[in-house]
């Protein structure tokens, strides 16, 4: 399960001079350089407004930058149509959120089959149960969301994810409804993906407790990255 590394000189994002500015001249993003390799975990910390949001729809090709330029797996992101930008969203690009957007009337089986619905049914079947037994939920498969914790429907969401072998995964506050306790369980799964598995993960949080768990963290403040522990400050960090 999970993205084969790729080789080391193939950076799944690369991200230069890269800035957001919204209409009324609101800036989001300001500058920012940022290289993510094969494999990484890299936790986006910064308070509200700090520009982590923005940077997250960027790194999924929700939304195009007003400056800089953005490679995914050495491509020009700017270049790409609109059917390109949604097959690499399709093919290379997991999204895990706060809200684990699960369908109600499907089960934990069928949620994640619905992601890989274009497979044929035997292998479509046992892709779904393959995942949901490596995320620990194989004995919970038959279940709907409404019988299941918000722990398990996170690894159910997780799961889902994963469903197209995603070059990276994106996961956008994924411990925000859950308790501390099931939250670290989270992580857990998710530090496991990228350390056992070779997936690419990037975690966008407010909480500081998780990017001191982080092999690597970046802080934005402001739009900019004020620090990057895979290297020295980049920018004053007035905090």
């Amino acid at each position: 399960m999970g993205a084969a590394p790729l080789p080391s000189s193939t950076p799944v994002y690369e991200l230069a001079g890269v800035g957001r500015t919204y209409r009324g001249g609101v800036t989001a993003l300001a500058d920012v350089d940022l290289v993510i390799q094969p494999g990484e975990l890299v936790a986006v910390v910064g308070a509200s407004g700090s520009g982590k949001t923005t940077l997250l729809q960027i790194l999924g090709a929700l939304d195009r930058p007003t400056s800089g330029t953005v490679h995914c797996l050495g491509r020009d992101v700017a270049r790409m149509s609109g059917g390109e930008l949604s097959r690499l969203r399709r093919d290379t690009i997991g999204f895990v959120f706060q809200q684990f957007n699960l369908i109600p009337t499907l089960t934990a089986h069928q949620n994640v089959e619905a992601a890989i619905a274009a497979r044929r049914g035997a292998e479509r079947h046992a892709r779904a149960r393959t995942l949901l037994d490596a995320v620990g939920l194989g004995h919970r498969a038959d279940h709907l969301p409404s019988r299941m914790s918000g722990g398990e429907q996170q690894r159910v969401a997780i799961a889902r994810a994963l469903a197209n072998d995603p070059d990276a995964l994106l996961a956008d506050e994924p411990t925000g409804n859950l308790d501390s306790a099931t939250g670290e369980e989270i992580l857990s799964l998710l530090r496991g993906l990228s350390a056992e598995q070779g997936q690419t993960v990037v975690i966008v949080t407010h909480e500081a407790a998780v990017a001191e768990t982080a092999p690597r963290t970046v802080r934005l403040r402001d739009g900019r990255v004020v620090s990057d522990s895979a290297g020295a400050a980049t920018a004053p960090d007035p905090a």
